[in-house]
């Protein structure tokens, strides 16, 4: 299996899409000039992933920069965060800090309103990039979001304070109806004015679906679902989606009308499956988690592309019936939570992608190696799309903290990325090999 599925006959190697001239004032995403969620006339729709900022109100200038450069090289028709974009756990949060949902310590409003407006500045802070762009997004959320106090219904609200954001209102949540976006991409409830871009949403705040429409919106092509993952289970380990989540997922095929891509948080137990098991003094042998946690992993080079690479054992749920619930309608996952693991499987049909995290202010793998991850659909293959990590190192270079990094990293050498450049940009390599020609 191979990174590159389809490359159109004389491609050529430069970049297809250029960052926006200065003077030009137009959103970056078509989809935002459009007012509704569809592919290019080249038969493209981009979608770029950030995971795991999970910072505090003040957000590292080294994670904010690989946004910025990660938007300007990508050009996405869409933005999803898929969870931990705020450090519930950060010091800034120590009053209002709740370590599961089902504590039930009452929490001071004040120290509540404290917390609202640090993570108000957060977001302003990650999501300003977008913003001056003209770019839409979405957020999803994961297991330290919550922990700052503040329950993801509330979270969902404040982030719906923000330009760009199209997650679905909360009556939308309420009543399981769909709502449409405004054409300039703002949310709006359905109520007989003029809209596009029907979104179908759940009754769980960061669970919803997007479809994505041909060039002459004559049908739905795909659907990119977000999916709030879960958080703790009781009794230890991570938690699984609740069960009005699965019966949504089950239920959405027949609503979108074509098949679906899942971004949420926690990578499912099946991820395990994309593994090979090793001897523990095997060479970069990644320890399993929880009840994995007697074996040792590498990728398996049969089961997954070449260039990712697994730094750590994939930390999910013990059990969980997602996978079972995806079997119709669907054609892969990307998830993030793994800080340090980096790479595309597949496994009985689905693909399996984990993204590392972009943020600097947390756990990861080397500086370079933070990452967002751009995923490329093609109208011709939508269920085949193209991926690739956008890495600080190739994006930004060298970080500005002074800070010592901690890493690991199941490869030798990650190398280019993980496979084909879809940005089209000739690697350092060959500039530097044409000059000693």
């Amino acid at each position: 299996m191979t990174e590159t599925q389809r490359t159109p006959e004389g491609m050529s190697s430069k970049p297809r899409i250029k960052p926006a001239d200065a003077e030009d004032g137009r959103p970056v995403s078509i989809s935002a000039r459009l007012g509704r969620l569809q592919f290019h006339y080249s038969g493209k729709f981009r979608v770029l992933q950030i995971a795991d900022i999970q910072d505090g109100p003040k957000v590292s200038k080294d994670t904010i920069a690989l946004i910025e450069a990660s938007l300007d090289a990508a050009r996405p028709d869409l933005v999803i965060f898929s969870g931990n974009q705020i450090a519930g756990y950060d010091p800034a949060f120590a009053k209002s800090f709740r370590k599961r949902r089902w504590c039930e310590e009452a929490i001071p409003e004040s120290a509540l309103n404290h917390t609202r407006e640090l993570v108000r500045k957060a977001i302003g802070q990650f999501t300003s990039p977008l913003a001056s762009r003209g770019i839409p997004w979405v957020v999803t959320y994961g297991n330290h979001d919550f922990q700052c106090g503040l329950s993801n219904a509330e979270l969902d609200g404040i982030y719906r304070e923000f330009p760009g954001c199209i997650n679905p209102p909360s009556d939308a949540l309420a009543k399981q109806t769909v709502y449409m976006c405004h054409k300039d991409g703002s949310p709006a409830a359905t109520n007989g004015e003029e809209t596009d871009a029907p979104i179908s949403a759940s009754t769980i705040p960061g669970t919803f679906a997007l479809p994505v429409m041909d060039v002459d919106c004559t049908r739905n092509v795909l659907g990119l679902v977000l999916v709030n993952s879960g958080d703790y289970a009781h009794g230890g380990g991570f938690g699984t989606p609740s069960p009005e989540t699965l019966a949504f997922l089950k239920a959405l095929p027949e609503h979108i009308g074509a098949k679906s891509m899942v971004f949420q948080h926690m990578p499912l137990p099946e991820y395990y499956q994309v593994l090979k098991p090793v001897a523990a003094n095997a060479a970069f042998a990644m320890q399993g988690y929880r009840k994995h946690a007697d074996t040792y992993y590498v990728l398996d080079e049969d089961r997954t592309q070449a260039g990712g690479y697994l730094g750590e054992g994939i930390s999910c749920p013990d059990e969980s019936d997602e996978f079972e619930a995806l079997r119709e309608g669907y054609f892969g996952v990307v998830a993030g939570h793994d800080h340090r693991n980096g790479f595309v499987g597949e496994h009985e049909g689905l693909l399996l992608i984990a993204t590392p995290t972009c943020g600097f202010n947390t756990y990861g793998p080397a500086p370079a190696k933070r990452a967002t991850r751009l995923i490329e659909f093609d109208i011709r293959h939508p269920y085949e799309p193209r991926t690739q990590l956008l890495e600080f190192g190739e994006l930004v270079g060298k970080p500005s903290s002074k800070r010592a990094y901690t890493y690991a990293v199941n490869q030798t050498a990650p190398g280019e990325g993980e496979g084909d450049d879809l940005l089209r940009k000739p690697s350092l390599w060959s500039q530097l090999s044409g000059l000693f020609r």
